[in-house]
């Protein structure tokens, strides 16, 4: 069925958001953004023309909205296919649970994920203290002239970090994030624009973001840290043992005092080893599950709810 061709800019971006219905909302941001970049650009350029005008120029360069949706889906495809992970030789039966457990260390994905368990303390630390700066300090000088350009320059600073977390998250789980920011749309008054930037739900879930990450990374890092310091130490109880007799110490709890009489020998420290194998593949499964969830709770907040 043919769409009667679009008689405003606002009228095409409907369009093409039609077209796109069903598509990853971050595709669906980045589509919308270089449209109406690219149809206002054309509509500066032709001032004596009007938007129906350009428009019907644009249809034959550009292209109707069907035709860059379609566009942007083939390039999603191929963008795809180029970043996915190669796959593992096909083996002749099936995994065991065991080779599923331990295959994690195989994946990429799990130790990006680590990764930025380990590395949330920091961000979330620094994007709390942006957060409430920036937020106090607007309030502070509202009353002063100086207030209102302020605001808007903390506002275009979170969506910036905002872009860079989920260009960050993509790399991390390959997740679909917007490559580019939500467009301002149509250039207007100081005032209006502030008047947009207050009324977009966008900013306020951005800084929601800003703020919940403090907690949620005080969290990830202790769970990250505490598994991984778990893991290793126990892992490390039959080799100190060993060192602390090739050292000829007599005091063997030098190094290793379990606390526990029944695993204060050969046997125990072995399980206690066999106990920290198995919980380091532990921790990479839920390294990647944690972050999967956190990489969805970020989409509901940081890609524009409009697309």
């Amino acid at each position: 069925m043919n769409r009667p061709a679009p008689r405003s800019i606002d009228e095409y971006l409907q369009q093409l958001r039609t077209a796109l219905a069903g598509e990853d909302p971050a595709l669906i941001q980045d589509a919308l953004y270089d449209a109406e970049e690219y149809l206002r650009a054309e509509l500066a350029s032709h001032a004596g023309k009007s938007e129906v005008d350009v428009l019907s120029i644009v249809a034959s360069t550009y292209g109707a909205p069907e035709e860059v949706a379609a566009a942007y889906r083939d390039t999603e495809i191929r963008v795809k296919a180029a970043l996915h992970t190669p796959r593992a030789r096909p083996r002749t039966t099936a995994p065991g649970a065991l080779s599923r457990y331990f295959g994690v260390f195989s994946d990429p994905r799990a130790y990006t994920s680590l990764l930025f368990m380990l590395l949330s303390l920091i961000t979330g630390i620094l994007y709390f203290t942006f957060a409430v700066t920036g937020l106090s300090l607007s309030l502070g000088l509202s009353i002063l002239v100086i207030g209102l350009p302020f605001f808007l320059a903390f506002i275009g600073m979170a969506r910036v970090i905002a872009l860079g977390e989920g260009r960050l998250l993509e790399g991390v789980t390959g997740e679909r994030m917007p490559r580019r920011p939500a467009h301002p749309g149509p250039a207007a008054g100081f005032f209006a624009r502030v008047g947009q930037m207050l009324k977009d739900t966008r900013t306020w879930t951005t800084l929601a973001y800003c703020l919940l990450m403090l907690p949620l990374g005080t969290l990830y890092f202790t769970v990250a840290i505490t598994l991984l310091a778990v893991g290793l130490s126990f892992i490390a109880v039959p080799f100190l043992k060993v060192w602390d007799m090739l050292a000829g110490h007599d005091d063997w709890t030098r190094y290793v005092n379990l606390g526990v009489d029944v695993l204060d020998n050969w046997v125990g420290y072995l399980l206690v080893c066999i106990c920290g194998v198995l919980v380091l593949p532990a921790l990479m499964h839920l390294a990647r599950g944690i972050v999967r969830i956190h990489c969805d709770l970020a989409k509901k907040l940081l890609v524009n709810p409009a697309a």
